[in-house]
C-alpha cells in the first residue's frame, strides 16, 4: 500500500469556493504536471492569500480541506471564462462541514511557517507544496475537525 501524502495548494478564496462546488482542484493556473504528483487518498488543503485573483483583499486563510478521490487528472474546457482557457483538474471530497482557518495562529506550529516572522508566505510561491502528517492534522484542527475526518470522504460529487 503507498504511502499518502499531504499537500497544501494555493488559490483565491473566490477560486476555492468554486472548486469546492465542482468537486475538483486546481493548481498553478491550470498545470498539469503538478496534479500527477498527488495520488488517491491524500489530503489536501487550500490556502487562499486573498479573496479574489488580481486583488489585495487578503484572506490569508486555509478555506478548504479535502480528499483526492482518483488518480485521475483530465482537462476542462473553459473557453467560455477565458478563450482557449483549459485547465488540468483532479476530483476531490472535500469536507463540507470544515471553516476557514487564519494562518496566522499557525505559523508557529506548521513546520513550513515555524521561525519565518517576517517571510513565512515565501512557502507558497509556487502553488503546491507537500506538507506533514502532523502539519495537514494541525490544519484539520483549525478548521474544526479532527484529523481522522479530514481524509473521509463527506462530500461525493459526479461534476467533471
Amino acid at each position: 500500500m503507498e504511502e499518502r501524502n499531504n499537500w497544501v495548494a494555493v488559490a483565491s478564496a473566490e477560486h476555492v469556493a468554486r472548486g469546492r462546488e465542482l468537486g475538483i482542484m486546481q493548481v498553478g493556473h491550470g498545470r498539469g504536471a503538478p496534479l500527477k504528483r498527488i495520488r488517491a487518498g491524500d489530503r489536501i488543503a487550500y490556502y487562499s492569500p486573498v479573496q479574489k485573483l488580481g486583488e489585495k483583499e487578503p484572506c490569508q486563510a486555509f478555506t478548504a480541506i479535502g480528499t483526492v478521490r482518483d488518480e485521475l487528472v483530465y482537462q476542462a474546457d473553459m473557453s467560455d471564462m477565458a478563450e482557449g482557457f483549459k485547465p488540468f483538474r483532479k476530483n476531490v471530497d472535500y469536507d463540507r462541514r470544515a471553516h476557514d482557518a487564519p494562518i496566522h495562529p499557525l505559523l508557529p506550529e506548521l513546520s513550513f511557517t515555524r521561525g519565518k516572522a517576517c517571510n513565512w508566505g515565501y512557502a507558497f510561491r509556487f502553488g503546491l507544496i507537500k506538507v506533514t502528517d502532523d502539519d495537514m492534522d494541525a490544519i484539520a484542527r483549525a478548521m474544526g475537525r479532527t484529523p481522522e475526518h479530514s481524509h473521509i470522504p463527506l462530500d461525493h460529487h459526479a461534476t467533471r
